[in-house]
């Protein structure tokens, strides 16, 4: 790294406009997603970005913040999402469609921030600025096991389910989609949602 990038990193954050910001955090997002947190470096992103290292400084003081606001941008919506859903008294099969459907359109929205979190979460919840990673796994964990618990419960789901296995099933399935999908390909999130759910809840749900 040039040798004022030191005296760069003593200076404080300056304000960018919130489109540049964003912009930056994409390009940050997308070098993280391919190369690892650990083998990112700042001067890789400011590359990406067009701009000198040292500049890059005046925006974040490290590449942690950098992933943290990443990361918590896309936890915040996804909880966003998620508790409208848990909150709306849906059915169980409702709600896991819902859940599901959700879940594809934060992949749309959030696509490198979510191969990052199923990269590095594990790695990153470690260090004390990332604690809320392991929160929000034990919180999805819940939403989860507890709608599909209510399905076995109420008829809706084949009684010989075992829960957590399932779960892990759903879960994978739906977010492995982050390595292949880009946004604005043939299908929306909203229908490549139905495709997965026709394959998935025919096969939970209880035959009539």
């Amino acid at each position: 790294m040039p040798s004022n990038s030191s005296n760069a990193k003593k200076k404080p954050p300056v304000t960018a406009t919130p489109a540049r910001r964003r912009e930056l955090l994409d390009t940050a997002a997308e070098v993280f997603a391919a190369q690892g947190y650990n083998a990112t470096t700042v001067r890789r992103i400011a590359d990406e970005a067009g701009m000198l290292a040292g500049s890059l400084y005046y925006h974040f003081d490290s590449k942690e913040s950098m992933v943290d606001e990443i990361l918590s941008t896309f936890l915040t919506e996804l909880w966003a999402g998620y508790d409208a859903v848990l909150e709306a008294g849906l059915g169980p099969r409702e709600t896991i469609e819902a859940l599901v459907t959700e879940s594809f359109r934060e992949i749309d929205r959030h696509r490198a921030a979510v191969a990052i979190y199923q990269k590095e979460s594990k790695q990153l919840a470690a260090l004390p600025r990332f604690h809320y990673l392991t929160d929000s796994q034990t919180k999805f964990e819940k939403a989860w096991l507890g709608t599909l618990e209510r399905g076995v419960a109420d008829g809706v789901f084949r009684t010989d389910l075992d829960i957590r296995l399932t779960y892990r099933f759903v879960r994978d399935t739906v977010w492995v989609a982050a390595s292949w999908y880009r946004p604005g390909g043939q299908h929306s999130p909203e229908e490549i949602a139905r495709q997965y759910l026709s394959m998935v809840l025919d096969g939970i749900s209880v035959v009539t």
